[in-house]
């Protein structure tokens, strides 16, 4: 799909000025220029044109409120100045899988001041000897070269640290639900022999109480019994003084 076709499909019925992201990875530039974008999008904060066929950034419009562009696996060899005069905020750039070769193709993004975080892996300029060091030398205001600080450090995950805001997302447990998943396992443990014992303890209560009445009924039969025998005397002797 072209580039100028794509773009029209994910304004999905909104006008440039209102859309604030946006991403046309994999579809295609005829020329090799960026096509679609005008300096309508106005608020655009995020670009992503990953796979498009780009080799030239000079049509790119201004774009004031770009903080992120994604612009790997093109074939981007130099034009990098036109980014300092079109986004002149940007603090996140990734042009890994690009053709660019030597340090003077970087050296266009000095006047990027905001950039903080630069990505170049897979481009032939990683083969440079001291290549980080050189970068960081002519870049002072990178904080991140390829995911790393200058101590090999890994760049924070930026969708993470957004995502931080005291809840675990969706499908994801923290310490205190394990905490709280072990406890109740914990109590479930207990809680079966405590009913088993339970269960036996009220049937030797029943066996008890059963013992009990068999033998106030036993107690009762001999009574009826005596009873019976007593009454038969008294008729014996009263035969007996008829007589």
């Amino acid at each position: 799909m072209e580039m100028k076709k794509r773009i029209t499909l994910e304004l999905r019925n909104r006008s440039p000025a209102e859309v604030a992201e946006l991403v046309v990875d994999n579809c295609r530039s005829t020329d090799g220029e960026v096509e679609g974008l005008s300096d309508a999008f106005s608020q655009l904060e995020f670009l992503s044109m990953v796979n498009v066929g780009l080799s030239s950034l000079a049509k790119l419009p201004s774009l004031p409120r770009l903080r992120k562009l994604e612009l790997s696996d093109n074939n981007l060899s130099g034009s990098l100045e036109t980014l300092s005069q079109k986004c002149p905020n940007l603090t996140y750039l990734n042009l890994s899988g690009n053709k660019i070769k030597d340090l003077s193709s970087v050296e266009a993004l000095q006047q990027l001041k905001a950039l903080q975080s630069l990505d170049l892996f897979n481009c032939e300029i990683t083969c440079l000897e001291d290549y980080r060091d050189s970068v960081f030398q002519l870049l002072p205001q990178v904080t991140f070269l390829d995911g790393f600080d200058q101590e090999d450090n890994e760049a924070p995950d930026s969708e993470g640290d957004d995502d931080d805001d005291g809840t675990a997302p969706a499908g994801v447990y923290d310490d205190d639900d394990d905490e709280e998943e072990d406890e109740e396992g914990s109590e479930g443990k207990v809680g079966l022999p405590y009913q088993v014992n339970r269960a036996n303890q009220d049937e030797e209560e029943d066996e008890e109480d059963y013992g009990e009445d068999e033998e106030e009924d036993a107690a009762g039969v001999q009574g009826l019994k005596r009873k019976r025998d007593v009454d038969d005397e008294g008729e014996d002797e009263d035969d007996d003084e008829d007589d």
